[in-house]
């Protein structure tokens, strides 16, 4: 009897640990967010387990996420949905069924996760872009890339790149019906690094003639120099992404070296030849005084250039978007950039919306105060939740109205 009870004890104990998660006062629906919090820091801790244990990849168990939220591709009344390529690159396209009624718009979604997780036919993704689809009679194709490991940067910015590119042909929108002056790229953390890199190289490329009519920016990772920003220090153990996660998917995305990992997480990573670079990410000049709040400016410490020079993605505008130049800035397309308070994402959204205004580039930044990260993508099923459609709800107006 006495171990029967000890044993109840211990699996209450584990059970109380995974599911309590200190939410702060003003998220919304805590109960819901503190859920799945618990459904990931299980799949975390088996996968961080297996991985000791020398069984699989750290990223190999925790993409058991993504599997369990896969949905195949069904069409229905309203769109048509494949899974085809375009450029070589695996997509899901999304055709609405209705008569156009002239050009359709489009939009060239990039789906998050780390650059190491995450399927376009995720439920929550393939909701989305059936919505868009539907609702804005436009037709998306939304990218699966190759993942890290084994695909390290720029291997996933190339496949959006191609896809993009590929798309933007005239012959090729016109196979579609798409408005040339009508296309957005848009994304969701590691896929909003994707698509303002995008909308930042085809500036650079001479071969492609259509212009991107908007960018859309959901709580996207903008930069790798500063990992110590106010909301690093905030949000470092709030739902859903931790620092030590966000750190280690920056990490993976270059290499799976443990000491760039390292130096990431100690904020030692920028060799000092390097400092010139971090005026664009200097946070107490593009941060809003409420978002600095009491922290006082100190940039990342002095790292070792080794790195830097083994691993250059580091420094490369490809993977850190907010690198650029403010004259790169000034020739993007109009930005949609949403950002949440409890995530450690919060200061590169908002600090990209500063820069991109200051360039004179027209900008809606929404800053939702009550949500944290990834929180757009339960839109649908079980984890439905009325925060995820509101954010949703906000971004598909914005392009209702912008694209």
């Amino acid at each position: 009897m006495g171990a029967r009870l000890l044993c109840l004890c211990i699996l209450t104990a584990l059970l109380g640990y995974y599911i309590y998660t200190p939410i702060p006062e003003d998220l919304a629906e805590p109960w819901a967010v503190m859920l799945v919090s618990a459904v990931l820091r299980t799949v975390g801790h088996l996968s961080e387990a297996a991985e000791l244990l020398g069984l699989m990849h750290y990223m190999e168990g925790m993409r058991l996420i993504t599997a369990a939220e896969f949905v195949a591709p069904t069409s229905d009344e309203n769109v048509t949905v494949t899974d085809t390529e375009l450029s070589n690159v695996p997509v899901r396209l999304f055709l609405p069924r209705r008569a156009p009624g002239g050009l359709r718009r489009a939009v060239l979604y990039f789906h998050g996760g780390g650059w190491c997780l995450g399927d376009a036919g995720m439920q929550g993704y393939d909701f989305m872009s059936r919505r868009i689809a539907n609702e804005l009679n436009a037709v998306v194709v939304s990218v699966n890339y190759r993942l890290a490991p084994p695909h390290r940067f720029p291997a996933q910015f190339e496949d959006v790149y191609s896809v993009t590119k590929f798309f933007l042909q005239s012959q090729v929108l016109s196979q579609y019906g798409v408005d040339p002056a009508r296309v957005c790229v848009a994304g969701d953390s590691a896929g909003g690094n994707l698509a303002a890199a995008v909308a930042q190289q085809l500036l650079e490329d001479p071969e492609v003639k259509t212009k991107l009519k908007a960018q859309v920016l959901i709580y996207p990772a903008l930069q790798a120099l500063d990992l110590n920003l106010p909301s690093y220090q905030d949000n470092a153990d709030k739902p859903l992404l931790s620092r030590s996660l966000m750190v280690r998917f920056w990490s993976e995305y270059f290499t799976s070296d443990p000491a760039l990992r390292e130096a990431m997480a100690s904020n030692r990573h920028v060799p000092p030849e390097s400092g010139h670079l971090l005026r664009f990410v200097d946070w107490s000049r593009w941060l809003p005084a409420e978002m600095r709040g009491s922290h006082t400016y100190r940039g990342p410490a002095a790292g070792d250039a080794e790195l830097a020079r083994r691993y250059p993605g580091l420094l490369d505008p490809r993977a850190s978007p907010l690198l650029a130049e403010q004259a790169r800035l000034r020739r993007l397309p109009r930005a949609y950039i949403l950002t949440c308070e409890h995530d450690v994402l919060r200061d590169d959204g908002a600090m990209y919306a500063a820069r991109l205004r200051a360039a004179g580039v027209p900008v809606t930044h929404h800053h939702a105060q009550d949500a944290y990260h990834g929180a757009i993508t339960f839109l649908v099923g079980p984890l439905e939740q009325a925060l995820g459609r509101r954010l949703f709800e906000a971004c598909v107006e914005w392009l209702r109205e912008n694209l």
